[in-house]
């Protein structure tokens, strides 16, 4: 199975390594951005493996999520393989996560 990162989750993902570069240290961004990386890796053999994202589910696209530290990784299965929509700091309201508006600090 194939994991492809959307344009928006790609960017959440910069923004996080962009924060903990300035406010810890570069190897811990690097440590921290190469964990969410990795965790996706399980989805191309467990594509389902990961639970029913409740907050999405208004959208009937079959949205899933893991989580990895703080970070909720939310993705959902496309043509080409999966999806990866949304890196989610799981520290923020939930309902953010379906806000048409959020957009990369």
């Amino acid at each position: 199975m194939k994991i492809v990162w959307s344009d928006f989750s790609i960017e959440m993902l910069l923004e996080i390594y962009s924060y903990y570069k300035k406010k810890a240290s570069p190897s811990i961004a690097k440590k921290i951005k190469t964990e969410i990386l990795t965790a996706t890796n399980q989805l191309k053999k467990h594509p389902t493996s990961g639970q029913i994202e409740m907050n999405l589910e208004m959208l009937n696209e079959g949205h899933r999520y893991l989580v990895k530290g703080n970070y909720k990784i939310t993705y959902k299965e496309i043509p080409e393989g999966l999806l990866i929509t949304d890196v989610f700091d799981t520290r923020q309201d939930p309902i953010k996560i379906n806000d048409e508006k959020r957009e990369p600090s």
